[in-house]
């Protein structure tokens, strides 16, 4: 099975919390069934999957990263290379923003995201068609920054993360952590 079709597959399978992400959902299916090369970073019109990971550790913190280009809170995450499947891209990110070796995912999909990215280093504005999955880390303590992806790393409280990350979609994704970790 390709990992388009794997993909596929598991979002058929995914129920989403809300309209908006049934919606973010039905657009990555619909990028999946008409586009030559969803998954290639070069593929701008609308744009790309991406996969994206959010660690937690034993204490139900989760790990955010201040990204350095956009200037904000966000969970690890990134873009899917080679034939990568989305669930180990994610796990990548994860792995190479947060220094952490030992994330394992904890389920399947946690959420999907659609959301604009702003035009940069000679790519236009497009779209980040973003699987977001959890992640579990034994080792906190063992983090280490990669300074050309982020200005720092924090380990918070979900209550913390929604005031830092502030926007509808990490909102909806705390909640859903709030449910799977309380």
């Amino acid at each position: 099975m390709s990992r388009r079709e794997r993909l596929l597959d598991e979002l058929r399978g995914y129920g989403p919390a809300d309209d908006t992400e049934a919606q973010n959902v039905e657009a990555v299916v619909n990028l999946l069934t008409t586009s030559a090369d969803p998954f290639s970073r070069g593929h701008f019109d609308p744009g790309h999957i991406t996969a994206s990971c959010y660690i937690v550790d034993p204490g139900g913190r989760l790990l955010l990263h201040h990204h350095r280009r956009l200037d904000r809170w966000l969970q690890m995450g990134g873009h899917v290379e080679a034939d990568e499947l989305t669930s180990d891209a994610a796990l990548r990110e994860g792995r190479e923003e947060s220094g952490l070796s030992d994330l394992m995912l904890a389920g399947g999909i946690l959420d999907v995201d659609v959301h604009a990215i702003p035009a940069s280093k000679g790519d236009p504005l497009h779209r980040h068609f973003d699987v977001r999955y959890i992640a579990r880390t034994a080792a906190p303590q063992s983090v280490s920054m990669h300074p050309d992806e982020s200005n720092d790393l924090a380990w918070v409280t979900l209550e913390r993360a929604a005031v830092l990350m502030n926007a509808p979609e990490s909102t909806r994704v705390i909640r859903k952590l709030g449910v799977m970790l309380g």
